[in-house]
């Protein structure tokens, strides 16, 4: 039902793409992280949670078409609907049925419950198209709570040694995460502008965010003492962090499992905190669906695969320019399209 083009993934019987990389007619989109929600598409469609974001950084003219979770939309015999992925706020999975045939390509998605988003959903289907952004053995998540313990317990020591805490996380998705479980009596909470810019977004699609000040030049350094900043990691080593000096810094990533992420970007302290899933969330979702053909794309897709079908599987590589979790290193955020307010 689904080939992949040069600009993407491509339905022919519903003349429809699936997070295309270049210009199309028709977009369906996952969730608005900048590689899946891309600029140039005559029309857009994706969970309505996803409006302020994507005309926050696309622009207010595109057209766009929301859907609820669950809701269905026929185009040539094809039917759509989306459903929840569990990444972040309106991420969805996409499910395609054609004269009997279901196919479902997943996104981004994690199934550990977050507070926030809606959580996954597993939706049987014959092709499963995944993500595979972690999928290694080694890659095992410890439970949300007990790693915002972990960020709320640093921030405390922290603040009562005389160090103001930066915190570093993506800047749609998880800040607001993180946001979610921080402790409030612990002291204050300042937000660099990416983030409050996706905060802001997010409450234009009635995404229920509690509201947190943004930290503007105003702002004098007495005011921060012993606070916690929330910023995007492309604030790391910039003039901006010296405003906040004595700092301690960290970084919230599923990257910081990885040996050595730490001390090569010069962070004080690592989270292993992932808006993806584990090796066995990916596992769990995928006998979920009882696909009987699963595609693996961005991530350890060769290892992945080869683990597939040694458990009786057909399954197979798809080469995409999707990048997972390796965008909210490189900083593709919000941020990219509206300059930060600080």
């Amino acid at each position: 039902m689904l080939e992949l083009t040069e600009a993407g993934l491509y339905c022919s019987q519903a003349d429809i793409f699936i997070d295309p990389w270049r210009p199309v007619a028709k977009a369906v989109i996952t969730h608005a992280h900048a590689d899946h929600s891309r600029s140039g598409h005559k029309h857009y469609l994706a969970h309505h949670f996803s409006e302020g974001i994507m005309k926050h950084r696309l622009g207010e003219s595109i057209s766009f078409q929301g859907l609820a979770y669950g809701e269905k939309l026929h185009l040539h015999g094809v039917e759509i609907s989306l459903h929840p992925a569990g990444h972040i706020p309106g991420s969805a999975q996409v499910r395609l049925a054609y004269q009997g045939e279901i196919w479902v390509i997943s996104g981004d998605y994690k199934l550990e419950i977050d507070g926030l988003s809606t959580p996954f959903e597993p939706v049987k289907c014959h092709t499963f198209i995944t993500e595979c952004t972690f999928g290694l053995p080694v890659f095992h998540w410890q439970k949300q709570e007990i790693i915002l313990n972990e960020i709320n317990d640093w921030w405390k020591l922290n603040a009562a040694q005389g160090f103001n805490s930066v915190l570093f996380a993506y800047a749609l998705g998880k800040g607001q995460r993180i946001l979610h479980g921080l402790d409030r009596n612990i002291g204050e909470i300042w937000l660099h502008g990416a983030i409050y810019q996706s905060n802001e977004a997010l409450r234009r699609s009635k995404v229920p965010i509690a509201d947190f000040p943004l930290l503007t030049k105003e702002i004098k350094k007495e005011q921060v003492n012993g606070a916690i900043i929330i910023a995007p990691p492309s604030a790391m080593g910039t003039p901006w962090l010296r405003r906040f000096s004595p700092y301690r810094t960290g970084l919230a990533s599923g990257w910081m499992s990885m040996r050595g992420n730490r001390r090569r970007r010069s962070i004080d302290r690592g989270f292993v905190m992932s808006d993806h899933a584990d090796w066995y969330g990916l596992n769990e979702a995928i006998r979920a669906t009882e696909a009987e053909t699963v595609w693996a794309t961005h991530g350890y897709t060769a290892p992945f695969v080869k683990w597939l079908q040694d458990q009786g599987l057909e399954a197979h590589e798809l080469n995409t320019e999707f990048q997972g979790e390796l965008a909210e290193m490189q900083e593709e955020s919000i941020e990219e399209a509206t300059p930060p307010a600080i």
